[in-house]
């Protein structure tokens, strides 16, 4: 399985210091994912200038999660960046702006993928199923990091794997070595972990014992 460190800071220093953690133990064309939240769809605002990542992360792809209202709004600036890859959410979209972040992605060649909170229900993203090939499940509420994985994401992530078989499933949230387990077993083929292995004396040796679930 994949495994994405997740970069989710309230400021500069952290951000810089753990990206400086992930050189030790990524290479040049692997990713990060960045948490971009806003503070509004989410319970905290977290540091979230893409002039700063672009300057400072060369060589990693970026996948930029972003957990904020009007997504539309925030697309542009985070491709300007360089990020490869956007991870929208469904409660912050519509058809309209959907097809505005579409055109945006196809024009600079990028990655696309559909998240959705917890507690949203897969009704919600039934409408989306055949406008995606990517998908995260999110198994902890937007915004601050080490919260608790929460079971319930595990029904979602089965019922992406049945409707969309091709589908690439990412679950990001409460992630440790059993968690990992559990959700490839059900379907996932990436996860994303920050404090698992940020939070780790040794990051690169909980990374690896993440790769080898």
């Amino acid at each position: 399985m994949e495994v994405i460190p997740v970069i989710n800071c309230l400021d500069l220093e952290c951000a810089v210091e753990k990206i400086r953690l992930a050189k030790e133990f990524l290479k040049d064309g692997d990713w990060l994912h960045l948490d971009i939240a806003d503070g509004k769809f989410t319970f905290n605002k977290t540091w979230n200038d893409p002039a700063g990542w672009q300057n400072m992360a060369k060589g990693f792809n970026l996948e930029a999660h972003l957990m904020v209202e009007e997504p539309e709004k925030h697309t542009e600036e985070w491709l300007h960046a360089g990020a490869k890859r956007l991870i929208i959410h469904v409660e912050t979209i519509n058809e309209k702006t959907l097809r505005q972040i579409l055109a945006l992605a196809r024009k600079h060649g990028v990655e696309l993928m559909l998240s959705s909170n917890p507690e949203t229900p897969v009704d919600k993203l039934k409408p989306y199923l055949d406008e995606f090939k990517e998908f995260q499940v999110l198994a902890v509420y937007p915004g601050p990091p080490a919260q608790k994985f929460l079971p319930i994401a595990l029904y979602k992530i089965e019922f992406l794997r049945r409707s969309v078989p091709d589908a690439k499933i990412e679950v990001d949230g409460g992630i440790d070595f059993d968690t990992a387990k559990t959700v490839k077993n059900v379907g996932a083929d990436k996860i994303v972990s920050g404090t698992y292995i940020f939070g780790n004396a040794d990051p690169k040796s909980a990374y690896e014992e993440l790769i080898s679930v």
